[in-house]
């Protein structure tokens, strides 16, 4: 299976309306011009209380939806190269053994897609594999920001998996990811990095105890005074930095953390090196190169109210 890059994510909350502001005028993102499989709608605002949001020219990439608590992540879907394509991967995971549904017409519409299958990770992750997202106009950040997608993908999810070695599994022998490079801390612990394009990783798995869940999503922007003026603004409003700006030690990359009202860690970062495939995997040495003052391994457990879902 070959998947093209993370195309969209969902994320549960409480109350999703009431975090446009933090996604328009602290990240930077814009409104969805309607909501996908709603022919009819002309706003980011979906019946249901959902919010949809774009990063560039795609119609959404991230979808925001009610549910009983914050920080939740309801699916993430990768985007494969067309028809045949999504068929032969659905033959695979059956092949494998691995549960998998193909979405109807409706479903598929629901994503601003042509077509969709569903199946899950050995977390309970939903992960949906879909084909030719739908395009709208230009996007336009309302505070300049200029996100970096394209042959990259939205950006990068890391996960915290109870299950390392299933999850490992599944994300190179089912779907096709390749090992970029990976720390070990001691103590069971570790955090391993996975490509499946040119951006350094598109899925982290970290196994930091016997719980499942999601650390942060990370979005790429185009320089690094993107990057300080976002930290700024998030400063200005209150929100905690939960790591300080730094510079990784395997991807390269220059960014800070937010726990952003999502409930969840966002990263906003820029510079990160890119990966072709002649790449190698790699075991790094513990530590940034400097700065990320708070990102430990222990950091990476959830609170204890989150640890089982």
């Amino acid at each position: 299976m070959k998947i093209c890059g993370l195309g969209y994510v969902g994320i549960g909350v409480r109350e999703p309306a009431a975090l446009m502001g933090f996604a328009t005028d602290i990240l930077g993102l814009m409104p969805a011009r309607s909501v996908p499989g709603d022919p009819a709608s002309t706003s980011h605002l979906a019946a249901d209380g959902s919010i949809y949001l774009k990063v560039d020219a795609w119609q959404w990439r991230i979808g925001v939806h009610p549910a009983p608590r914050d920080g939740m992540l309801l699916y993430m879907g990768f985007e494969l190269a067309g028809e045949i394509e999504l068929e032969q991967a659905c033959a695979e995971l059956a092949a494998q053994g691995v549960p998998i549904r193909s979405g109807s017409a409706q479903e598929a519409a629901a994503r601003a897609v042509t077509g969709i299958a569903f199946t899950q990770d050995p977390a309970g992750n939903v992960i949906e594999l879909f084909y030719a997202p739908r395009l709208d106009r230009d996007f336009v950040s309302p505070q300049g920001m200029k996100f970096l997608t394209g042959d990259m993908g939205l950006g990068h999810v890391n996960l915290i998996v109870s299950q390392l070695k299933a999850s490992q599994d599944f994300y190179v022998r089912v779907l096709g990811f390749r090992l970029t490079d990976y720390y070990l801390f001691g103590d069971g612990l570790s955090a391993n990095f996975y490509h499946c394009n040119p951006r350094h990783h598109t899925i982290g798995l970290a196994h930091a105890g016997p719980y499942d869940g999601v650390h942060h999503l990370m979005l790429e922007v185009a320089d690094i005074d993107d990057v300080g003026k976002c930290m700024e603004r998030v400063e200005a409003a209150g929100i905690q930095i939960s790591s300080t700006l730094g510079r990784h030690s395997n991807d390269n990359i220059i960014s800070f953390y937010m726990h952003s009202p999502f409930g969840l860690d966002v990263e906003i970062g820029c510079g990160a090196i890119r990966v072709d495939e002649n790449w190698t995997p790699r075991l790094c040495a513990p530590g940034d190169i400097w700065g990320h003052k708070g990102l430990t391994a222990e950091s990476m457990a959830p609170a204890d109210d989150v640890a089982a879902g």
